[in-house]
């Protein structure tokens, strides 16, 4: 038992060692993408939640 999770720390580290890890520039233009895409998102999304409580509201006033 041991000596399987011994190989699979070994085969786990061999296989990150040939990852293509990005560059500290990609990952900060990444983040600010996925920052943005969703404050994006989220402002849409309040938006639209404000119109339909307002339609709805009005329907049945």
């Amino acid at each position: 038992m041991m000596n399987k999770i011994i190989e699979f720390f070994k085969q786990s580290v061999t296989e990150l060692k040939k990852v293509s890890w990005p560059e500290k520039d990609e990952v900060k233009d990444s983040t600010y993408i996925v920052l943005l895409t969703v404050l994006a998102l989220a402002l849409f999304l309040g938006f639209v939640d404000k119109v339909i409580s307002f339609v709805i509201e009005k329907v049945i006033k």
